[in-house]
């Protein structure tokens, strides 16, 4: 963490010398010495201090200096640190300017020159003045700052990648928070900064940046550091996350490549409460943390976030080409790409989404969403459990569910949680038949399918967890699918144009698809069940048929 500030002014290089030699011999071990040469300079470093989050506990300045004395840089400068001790060096002809500015700028005191023995006529006043302020002192947040307005979807998407990369992150909006309006100022350069702006510790910033700018600035690992591995995973969800923990742990060079952030669906899970060995519960970020430290515990490279754009194959070999246009080899290739929200097909859906309409938990909106009323699509395990979080700040919740009850597809344990919770509304029979607003989501239309009737409510989020639709376009040609994009293994592979690829005198192991090496586990496959332990399950059963496949291959 870095030291809090002094900071001293003064025009005369040698008398800026002198006194900062003589803070930094009674200070140096606590405080960071700061130096500035006029009140400009001195203004300019305040704005780099604030850019990157530190404090400052003091200003020291001499009175008569050209273009701004001290009195005018304190009254500049105390809006940016308010906590600040105030402290003016003047010669004796400027106490009076000295005495007023006690009242006109706060001053808390002020020191003729010179001040030998520093002993004497320093060090006493400066620590009184610095003990009062440690004991008011609470250390700022130290970690990234995200500055952008509520309704930007690259915003949202900025904080989503954080938060599900377990970053450590504050949030500033520019619409409602003064210091977020500062810091945007601040950080101009000749033209306003574009939103969000994205603060580092070390004082570096992104301007509306994309996931893998983000990546590179916290270290996330992008690339894999060898171009040949034994078992290549796609897709970081549980089925991911458990077979490369197992992989590795037997011995296989492994690397799981995910496009967003680890954890996958249940990884945004607000509480899984059904989970073997958690009787507790526990959350989705948790158990993708949890995951995550186990793997790289093996030695598994976690590439993120990556996408891997196209399957070819070179007997012995698959090779996977990712987004970048790099390419990773491998024996044995296993696809836990999971499944994605269905969209909401309605005018104006797209362009509102990030806007007040969000695909899954977002859970970093929960907050946006305090004493709202708020609509969540969907009557399964993750719309019920999105619905206990955000009871947690919303002042009312509406499930908007087709059918007639929750039953069908959720957990009675969720069911009961919800029926006990006051502020929680299930609506049945309903259907969202038109979103509204412009810049952000205002309202929506609601139609109940049995008796017909429409009714348009006030709102400025709406969440969707709808339908499990695979992303299998890019294995077009590689591996059997079924109409929705699952793809088939095992028994369900039938004999024709599903074993195209099939070069083996033996049926298919369990999880392999209809090309030998190639497996498939987790909500991609067809006919899974859809629930983490089922998932956890498959991704490490598995790594017992990828061995399978390398002792053949070998033989």
């Amino acid at each position: 963490m870095a030291k809090p500030t002094i900071l001293t002014i003064d025009d005369d290089l040698d008398v800026l010398q002198a006194i900062s030699r003589d803070l930094r011999k009674q200070y140096g071990d606590r405080f960071r010495i700061v130096r500035a040469d006029s009140g400009a300079s001195a203004i300019e470093t305040l704005e780099q201090l604030k850019l990157r989050n530190e404090t400052v506990a003091l200003f020291l300045t001499d009175q008569r200096m050209p273009r701004m004395n001290g009195v005018e840089f304190i009254e500049q400068a105390a809006p940016m640190f308010p906590q600040a001790k105030r402290v003016l060096l003047t010669a004796y002809a400027d106490t009076n300017a000295a005495i007023q500015a006690i009242n006109s700028a706060r001053l808390d005191y002020y020191l003729l020159k010179p001040w030998d023995p520093p002993a004497e006529k320093l060090y006493p006043v400066l620590d009184d003045l610095l003990e009062d302020w440690l004991a008011i002192y609470r250390p700022t947040f130290k970690g990234i700052r995200v500055i952008g307005d509520r309704w930007s979807p690259c915003s949202h998407n900025v904080k989503d990648f954080l938060a599900r990369n377990q970053i450590p992150y504050q949030w500033l909006d520019v619409e409602t928070e003064v210091e977020a309006a500062k810091l945007v100022e601040y950080a101009a350069n000749g033209s306003k900064p574009k939103l969000p702006l994205v603060l580092f510790a070390n004082g570096d910033r992104l301007e509306q940046p994309s996931n893998l700018e983000v990546a590179a600035k916290i270290g996330l690992q992008t690339q894999a550091e060898k171009p040949f591995y034994d078992l290549v995973i796609v897709g970081g969800g549980p089925a991911g996350l458990a077979a490369a923990v197992y992989g590795a742990s037997e011995g296989l060079s492994t690397v799981m490549i995910e496009r967003s952030a680890p954890g996958g669906q249940a990884g945004s899970s607000s509480r899984i409460e059904n989970y073997l060995g958690f009787p507790v519960g526990l959350s989705g970020d948790d158990l993708a943390r949890r995951g995550v430290t186990q793997a790289r515990r093996f030695g598994v490279e976690i590439l993120t976030p990556q996408e891997v754009v196209e399957v070819r194959l070179e007997n012995p070999y698959r090779i996977v080409k990712l987004a970048d246009g790099s390419e990773i080899n491998c024996h044995a290739l296993l696809l836990a790409t999971g499944v994605y929200w269905r969209k909401l097909n309605l005018p104006g859906c797209d362009q509102l989404t990030g806007r007040g309409i969000y695909y899954g938990a977002a859970k970093t909106e929960a907050m946006s969403c305090v004493d709202e009323h708020i609509y969540l699509v969907g009557g399964a395990n993750s719309a019920g459990q999105a619905a206990m979080y955000f009871s947690q700040y919303a002042a009312k919740v509406t499930m908007l569910v087709r059918g007639d009850s929750l039953t069908k597809s959720m957990s009675q344990y969720l069911i009961d949680q919800i029926g006990a919770t006051d502020n929680i509304e299930v609506q049945t029979y309903t259907e969202v038949t038109a979103v509204h607003g412009e810049n952000n989501l205002t309202g929506l239309t609601l139609l109940n399918n049995q008796t017909g009737q429409t009714e348009q409510v006030a709102t400025k989020s709406l969440f969707i967890f709808i339908g499990a639709r695979p992303e299998t376009e890019w294995l077009d040609g590689i591996v059997a699918r079924d109409p929705l994009g699952f793809i088939y293994a095992g028994a369900d592979l039938k004999l024709g144009e599903n074993f195209r690829g099939w070069n083996r005198d033996r049926d298919p192991f369990l999880l392999e698809t209809s090309v030998p090496g190639i497996f498939v586990a987790g909500d991609v496959r067809h006919n899974s069940v859809k629930r983490v332990a089922s998932g956890v399950g498959e991704g490490s059963i598995a790594i017992m048929f990828v061995h399978r496949y390398l002792a053949e291959a070998r033989a």
